[in-house]
């Protein structure tokens, strides 16, 4: 068994679960998920965990940052906010500059409140919206708070701008390009979506997917479980301490009382609990099995 955590630059066309079938089949196992979904037509950095590692994937979606790169058409709206819809509308595109541009992006940066796009996972009465999408229903969708670190301007390309966003969990770059075209008054959709980085994962370092080429693979670009705790303090314990851990008991807390959170690790730093601080003790809030 693999355990680790594998960085994938993931190609047009393909949707997240595609990209982990490939990652199962490569590695021969199936324990593989991924942290955060991109939509088919959206490339960039896909964060798959292996093994054990799947037990830290929702550090990996709550507690990072992801930096997306987008295009924005302005001038038109579609059914889906991006280009892989109808177009509903059509509308002419005042004339850009800097400027303008600024006003209106300013109102999106920092703790804002978007409508989800038609086409996403959300539920509504027990069904994905985006099934319902595909028969045809537009519902009605409550707005949700997303959180948008910074927003900045790249380029401007007659009816054409582009992008970069830093957000939180949660937020659909489909509804900023929607939202953004609302106000500026020509309506817009997203053209194209890349991610460039998942807090410390960036597309630099991402393998391309056509290179994942088989088992070797994977042992050459996988990471360890631990990379997914960026943020918590690492504790190395002796065997007797990691024992304990193992079986649930709490252990004492020498370290700083400042220090809320932390990961203990074995002698060969194999991964062996997360720990939570509960007054002088450290409390096992996961605990992983032992790890050759």
């Amino acid at each position: 068994m693999i355990d680790g955590v594998l960085v994938i630059d993931k190609p047009a066309g393909l949707t997240s679960h595609d990209v982990v079938a490939r990652v199962r089949r490569a590695a021969g196992q199936s324990r593989v998920g991924h942290a955060g979904t991109l939509d088919p037509a959206a490339t960039g950095v896909l964060v798959c965990a292996l093994g054990a590692a799947t037990r830290l994937i929702e550090m990996l979606q709550d507690e990072t940052v992801k930096v997306y790169r987008a295009v924005v058409q302005l001038g038109a709206t579609t059914s889906t906010d991006d280009a892989e819809g109808a177009v509903l509308a059509t509308a002419p595109v005042p004339p850009l500059d800097a400027a303008l541009l600024e006003v209106a992006l300013a109102p999106f940066r920092g703790a804002i409140m978007q409508v989800p796009p038609m086409v996403s996972a959300l539920h509504h009465q027990g069904q994905r919206l985006y099934q319902l999408a595909r028969a045809g229903q537009i519902v009605e969708r409550a707005a949700r708070p997303a959180l948008i670190y910074r927003l900045t301007l790249l380029e401007v390309q007659a009816s054409r701008i582009s992008l970069e966003v830093a957000c939180g969990k949660g937020t659909y770059i489909r509804s900023l390009a929607r939202d953004l075209g609302e106000r500026l008054g020509c309506g817009a959709h997203l053209a194209a979506l890349q991610r460039i980085a998942v807090g410390a994962f960036v597309l630099a370092d991402a393998l391309p997917l056509a290179a994942l080429d088989g088992r070797e693979a994977v042992l050459a670009h996988c990471l360890p479980p631990t990379v997914a705790l960026a943020g918590w303090v690492p504790l190395a314990l002796d065997a007797a301490a990691c024992a304990a851990l193992r079986h649930g008991r709490t252990i004492p807390a020498a370290a700083d009382a400042a220090i809320t959170r932390a990961y203990a690790c074995d002698a060969s730093g194999g991964l062996v609990a997360l720990l939570e601080r509960d007054g002088a003790h450290w409390r096992p809030r996961k605990v992983f099995g032992h790890e050759p």
